[in-house]
């Protein structure tokens, strides 16, 4: 998939800050955290560098179920992830894929885009509306 199929959002808050509104957010909404998974230490751990990078792994089975049951590997895609890193200190992204990118990837009915769309507009709210690129 290109990567223009991947929504890039600037957060105006810091690495850390980022990381806890989108927690807080996917809580708040009563979405599930299935992993929270720190790349950074990953790599320390085995002797590389990199910049404060953690992925996020979340979702509904109220909103998924039904994409699975439209088309199984969807599931490859479930849960939704998203990615959250500095590139340059003070500069903090978030990256995940569109909700209309999944629904043709895997051939879903559109009517099923609005289980997605509600999880971007969850990431949205946590940066504060930021605005994409």
């Amino acid at each position: 998939m290109p990567a223009s199929h991947i929504v890039r959002l600037e957060s105006p808050h810091s690495f850390a800050d980022t990381v806890r509104r989108l927690l807080a957010a996917l809580d708040a909404k009563n979405i599930k955290v299935f992993a929270t998974i720190d790349q950074q230490a990953e790599a320390r751990a085995v002797g590389l560098a990199m910049p404060p990078t953690t992925l996020v792994m979340f979702g509904n089975p109220r909103a998924g179920t039904p994409l699975m049951l439209a088309n199984p590997q969807a599931g490859v895609d479930l849960p939704l992830k998203v990615l959250v890193c500095e590139s340059a200190p003070g500069q903090v992204a978030v990256y995940f894929t569109s909700a209309a990118a999944l629904i043709r990837r895997h051939g879903l009915p559109p009517e099923l885009e609005a289980n997605l769309v509600a999880a971007e507009r969850v990431v949205e709210a946590a940066l504060g509306g930021g605005a994409g690129a």
